[in-house]
């Protein structure tokens, strides 16, 4: 498929904690959109966003912002709004996804596997631990696991955890505690309707927290993951159904945690992710890729699935 030339804005950047990732991945959203001939005008997102999107008058939108408010609904709205066409989710999708809590609310019916756990006001973690140990705690409506700590038995939090000491517990007023899944590191991709490959995550030291994630060298990536047959079907199968129940559009991406003494038993899906990071080192990427898709042919096949959605013509240039 080939698209028409368009005029594309790429919405980057913002104020949240992942601004850095988001300007890393909507400029290589740029570059790539450039190198098949299409205009490009950047945007990077401030609080005069609706004016520059008004100034620019792009045929579409390539959302790149990562966290709040670019994947919390906040700029779906003002979009939807303005009469824009965009990439990625929608804003009740958006919503949802992005808090933890709600996205279990919206699976867990459905029969999707995800932990359990609750929300807990911070005041509590001083007091009594939330969950028997180990356990995860984790902003409820963060990404690229920003604030998550593991809280063990030996750890160097305190039991109870001290005020003191270094962690979420700091910065958020509520947070999710999760029992600790024991295991394998997976995810998966999902563009339009298909689900991609899925692929395991080892850190070379601790977790795939913010730091392994966009640091070069510091997780090894396996894709297609070396795991059973069953173990890659059922990924595929939940990554894709999340994204169907939650109406996600264009792409997505799952993360799952896996006890591989538990079988199929032992997978859980942790969160869908509806606006991937489109990095060097991203995972959506690098999945395309494994599948003969090189990077300017993912971006606009994701293009691709706004313009479908919103009905406007695609066709040869």
């Amino acid at each position: 498929m080939t698209l028409s030339k368009l005029h594309v804005a790429v919405l980057m950047g913002g104020w949240s904690s992942e601004r850095p990732v988001s300007l890393m991945s909507g400029e290589g959203v740029a570059k790539a959109l450039e190198s098949k001939g299409h205009k490009v005008s950047r945007i990077d997102m401030d609080r005069e966003v609706a004016l520059r999107l008004a100034e620019a008058k792009p045929d579409v939108v390539f959302n790149a912002l990562h966290g709040t408010p670019g994947e919390d609904g906040s700029i779906q709205g003002l979009m939807d709004i303005m009469g824009l066409t965009y990439t990625h989710s929608g804003l009740a999708t958006s919503v949802i996804a992005i808090d933890k809590e709600l996205t279990k609310q919206a699976l867990v019916p459905h029969g999707i596997p995800m932990p359990g756990g609750r929300i807990v006001h911070t005041e509590e973690l001083y007091k009594a631990d939330p969950l028997p140990r180990p356990y995860v705690l984790k902003p409820v409506n963060e990404g690229s696991s920003v604030g998550v700590a593991i809280v063990t038995a030996d750890g160097n939090y305190g039991n109870p955890i001290s005020a003191d000491a270094r962690g979420p517990w700091q910065e958020f007023d509520e947070l999710l505690a999760e029992p600790f899944i024991r295991g394998r590191e997976l995810t998966t991709a999902v563009i339009g309707d298909r689900a991609l490959l899925v692929t395991e995550l080892r850190p070379k030291s601790g977790f795939y927290d913010f730091d392994a994630k966009y640091t070069d060298g510091m997780t090894d990536h396996s894709c297609p993951a070396e795991i059973p047959d069953e173990i890659t079907e059922a990924c595929k199968q939940i990554a894709l159904r999340a994204h169907q129940l939650l109406g996600c559009k264009g792409t997505s991406r799952s993360d799952f945690r896996w006890d591989d003494e538990q079988g199929v038993e032992g997978l859980f899906l942790l969160e869908v992710n509806t606006q991937p990071g489109m990095t060097p080192l991203s995972l959506v990427p690098e999945q395309a890729r494994a599948l003969g898709m090189d990077y300017p042919d993912l971006v606009e096949a994701i293009i691709a699935e706004a313009l479908k959605d919103s009905g406007k013509a695609m066709g040869k240039a």
